[in-house]
């Protein structure tokens, strides 16, 4: 079992770390971490490099007032890609300006994360964001291939308590994640009018478009949406999706 290192940023703040392996037992690696479980998990996947600074300005009370705000009340855990860009950027600065204590994860693939202080591994690699506590490094050279371990993690972090996923805006490997969830029966909330994958979803829900991978969403029963411009929606659905465990296709707009 490889052994957990320190992750020093130049903020001056240090996360825990661990490579992890393709046949790790995932439970035997947060206890490494020092993760305890079973608690709430959140898992935010959504827009990375391509989210739009105008999209950042409209999401930004988002993370701060909801989802960081429940993670802490909640005592939940945060699981998301780890990297300095999108929403997992925007997940970690929530965490530092409210001052929040909750674990925010990344999980991030080891052929495209660039660790303070060293040379990227990949010419697409893209650094890790300095304000989540714990990294879990996973095998992988390509956009996507930390997806599975994503949904993994929350899962054994929940530990049968309640999960859910937040979409936000989002491109391709938005659409693998969403996958993974459904495949986890993890209730996915999408952001109506975060842009692109998100819109798309929330579409496929009013019955609006039609798209052979939005629909097979739909049709899981695990997807809904909540409006990006009602943040007392989404804080309702979330408390909601933790108190029951259950989420149902429905729009919540």
């Amino acid at each position: 079992m490889p052994e957990s290192f320190s992750i020093e940023f130049s903020n001056g703040l240090t996360a825990k770390a661990l490579y992890s392996q393709a046949n790790a037992d995932l439970t035997l690696t947060l206890e490494q971490l020092g993760l305890s479980s079973p608690r709430p998990v959140f898992v935010v996947v959504g827009g990375a490099s391509k989210l739009s600074e105008l999209d950042r300005q409209r999401l930004r009370s988002l993370f701060l007032t909801v989802l960081a705000a429940l993670a802490e009340s909640l005592n939940a855990c945060v699981v998301d890609g780890g990297t300095d860009a999108g929403v997992m950027q925007m997940m970690g600065e929530a965490r530092s300006q409210m001052g929040g204590t909750f674990p925010l994860i990344g999980v991030t693939c080891v052929g495209l994360a660039t660790l303070p202080n060293q040379p990227p591994p990949a010419e697409d690699a893209c650094g890790l964001e300095p304000y989540h506590t714990h990294f879990i490094l996973v095998p992988g050279s390509q956009w996507g291939d930390e997806s599975p371990w994503m949904a993994h993690t929350a899962s054994v972090l929940s530990g049968g308590l309640p999960s859910v996923t937040i979409l936000i805006n989002g491109g391709e490997i938005t659409w693998k994640d969403a996958a993974q969830s459904v495949e986890a029966q993890r209730p996915i909330v999408a952001i109506a009018g975060s842009g692109r994958t998100a819109d798309i979803l929330v579409a496929a829900l009013h019955g609006t478009v039609k798209d052979e991978r939005a629909s097979a969403l739909v049709d899981s029963g695990l997807l809904q949406a909540v409006d990006l411009d009602n943040p007392k929606a989404l804080d309702r659905v979330l408390k909601q999706i933790v108190a029951t465990g259950s989420g149902a296709s429905s729009l919540n707009l």
